[in-house]
């Protein structure tokens, strides 16, 4: 079996390399943006017409928040272009495509955590971008599992946790907001889901296509994730909680944005970890 994974280089690349030894019997092909643009219909035919892949794992995006703002043509020419250009392809050689999208495809008003039914409202260019993409996919091709994820670090790649642990090296103290409510994930985590969605797929013919939420399990605000980076790393740093208004940025961010993962832990049998847990395990 082959498994194709675009973005190789991001954070959900680098954990899906990490974990590939687990599996033995799938041959994986890890496609950073120089071997596969999926902005380009033609290199990525070429790319599966050498390869033939059973399963294509998306994780190619553009996924600058703020940045997206003032270059709306770029994020819409990866996000929604490039998703669509994968699922034309994948279609063509009957690839079953997995697509990690996002929790900023909600406008965070909601008190209650987010199911995969709730009516997607984005409130900035990179979320109106991943609903469009994830749009595109299901107007393209109906085998294809799109994975609404959050709050994603991980030991590899640019993300919070090491952007915490960085400026603590550099600071005595810190500020960081405390009223968005949301759930880390640890990418690894997410790249072993995805895995399993694969494998049962296989093993049971699961044809249950369509929108999954995945996190791991908990909330937080952004200064509980913070202040629980620095406790595991014994960081002695003067921590502030500051509101969101104190630390304006170009794209609004999502106040609340937990994810119910009800539907993808009863499908797929998964078990997911708390995302105290999961950080730890960074650590160790």
């Amino acid at each position: 079996m082959v498994v194709l994974v675009t973005g190789a280089n991001g954070q959900v690349g680098q954990s899906l390399q990490f974990i590939a030894p687990k599996y033995p019997d799938i041959q994986f092909v890890f496609c950073d943006s120089k071997v596969l643009d999926i902005t380009n219909l033609n290199n990525i035919h070429h790319v599966f017409k050498q390869y033939k892949p059973n399963y294509c794992i998306n994780t190619a995006a553009y996924t600058a928040v703020d940045k997206a703002e003032s270059e709306p043509e770029k994020a819409h020419l990866i996000n929604v272009n490039g998703a669509k250009n994968l699922a034309e392809i994948c279609k063509e050689f009957k690839t079953v495509l997995l697509h990690i999208s996002t929790d900023f495809v909600f406008d965070g008003t909601k008190k209650t955590p987010y199911t995969e039914d709730d009516i997607p409202n984005p409130t900035g260019v990179y979320g109106k971008t991943k609903l469009d993409g994830e749009k595109a996919i299901q107007e393209t091709w109906h085998k294809h599992f799109i994975i609404r994820t959050s709050w994603v670090y991980s030991q590899f790649g640019n993300n919070f946790m090491k952007t915490m642990l960085r400026l603590a090296s550099e600071r005595d103290s810190l500020s960081v907001v405390n009223d968005q409510i949301g759930t880390p994930t640890h990418a690894v985590d997410l790249a072993q889901a995805l895995m399993s969605i694969i494998t049962k797929c296989q093993t049971e013919l699961v044809g249950v296509f369509g929108i999954y939420n995945f996190s791991n399990e908990g909330q937080c605000s952004w200064y509980d994730f913070a202040k629980k980076i620095f406790e595991i790393n014994n960081i002695n740093i003067n921590l502030q909680s500051i509101p969101t208004t104190s630390f304006p940025t170009p794209a609004k961010r999502p106040s609340y944005s937990v994810l119910d993962k009800t539907k993808i832990k009863t499908v797929f049998r998964l078990k997911i970890k708390d995302w105290k847990v999961s950080l730890e395990t960074v650590f160790k």
